[in-house]
């Protein structure tokens, strides 16, 4: 099997996080920048968020999808948005307005929540594949 379909998924995922570390940083700030008071939890979890996603884009373009730092990511960011989905639906209070995690991703079509499933079953096929000796390439860290 060719190695074209894991690079082009490893490009389609470094293409959403990278969309989504923009629009999430962006909204953060101009939220924290103009109304920080109004809702700082929310707000502050925005930019978490964010820098999450910034995280995890680096880390798949610059070690790829065998990285552990990619794995330790991709899991504190899925942590990340069932305990904020869970928290805005059993105390909506603490969130006034809506983080990108909020009630699971619904701001963003869910995509905060498939999207870190999607990476984790990615960073899981890689790892089979190298296991296997159908290794897709090295890892930037290894001299790609």
């Amino acid at each position: 099997m060719s190695a074209r379909p894991s690079r082009g998924l490893t490009t389609l995922l470094v293409f959403v996080y990278g969309l989504f570390a923009l629009s999430a940083t962006a909204r953060s700030l101009v939220q924290i920048l103009r109304e920080f008071d109004r809702a700082p939890v929310a707000y502050t979890l925005s930019l978490v968020a964010a820098l999450t996603y910034i995280a995890v884009t680096l880390t798949f373009a610059l070690r790829g999808p065998r990285s552990p730092l990619a794995l330790a990511l991709v899991i504190v960011e899925l942590v990340g948005v069932i305990a904020v989905g869970t928290l805005t639906l059993a105390d909506p209070a603490l969130f006034p307005e809506p983080t990108v995690w909020s009630d699971f991703g619904i701001g963003y079509g869910f995509v905060p929540l498939v999207l870190p499933l999607a990476a984790l079953a990615h960073i899981a096929r890689s790892r089979r594949r190298a296991s296997r000796g159908q290794d897709v390439g090295p890892t930037a860290a290894e001299g790609r």
